[in-house]
Order: structure tokens, then sequence, then C-alpha cells
């Protein structure tokens, strides 16, 4: 598995492309290394888009992150850990595909999302809405 330096979850995504700073700002900077996102994460972002903007919006953002993230795949493995993250702790399940995202590349999950920001787990949190 190649090294990373970030992982991002939707709520990460959808601030930057809102905008919304500091967050905007950090997922910038973090983009420039080409970080890590699960396409459930990414599926995420796509139907937000397509119910707020239509599907063509929805697809050029779906390619603009092809070029910016490694989007990675979601591997029986991938499933299972993050199912497995799901049933202990109060998550949604695509927020535990990006902590199991996260764990796996070994790189911290860049959130603003409370579910994400209150349990405790075996991976790395960077808050977002923090400057």
């Amino acid at each position: 598995m190649e090294a990373v330096a970030a992982c991002l979850d939707s709520w990460a995504v959808m601030a930057w492309l809102l905008g919304e700073e500091p967050a905007a700002e950090r997922v910038n900077e973090a983009i420039q290394a080409r970080p890590v996102m699960s396409w459930v994460n990414a599926g995420e972002v796509y139907y937000t888009m397509h119910r707020r903007h239509g599907p063509e919006h929805a697809e050029r953002v779906l390619e603009h992150l092809r070029l910016s993230v490694h989007l990675d795949e979601a591997t029986p493995a991938r499933i299972v850990e993050a199912a497995t993250i799901k049933a202990v702790h109060p998550m949604s399940y695509a927020d535990a595909f990006a902590c199991a995202t996260a764990n796996a590349y070994g790189a911290p999950l860049l959130t603003g999302d409370d579910e994400i920001l209150k349990v405790a787990g075996p991976w790395t949190v960077r808050d977002l809405r923090i400057g």
C-alpha cells in the first residue's frame, strides 16, 4: 500500500468545495500531496452534489476527485473493518469507511465531522474546524 500524508472524508471535501475556512485551506494543502479517500465517501460527495446542483455538476466534482486524490476501493477487508468500527462506535457506515481507510493507510483522517471526532479508535484524526 502506498504511503499517503492524509485521508479525507466527505465532510472535508464538502468543506473544501464550499470554501468553508479554515477547513478549505487545510484540505487544499493536503490535496497537494494526493491524499487517500474511500470510494464510499466519494459517493457521499457525489450524491450531495447531485441533489444540490444536478448530475452534471456531480460528475465534474467526481472527475476532479479522481484527479486529486487516491480513491480507495471498498475491498472485502475494508468492508469488514468498517462494519466492525460501525458495530463498536456510534457513527454512520460511511464515516466508518473513512476511519477504516485512514487506519489502513496509517494516515491522519482530516475531518470536522462530530460523529468521528467524538470517538476514539486506532486511527488519528485532525479537526479541520480548528485553524
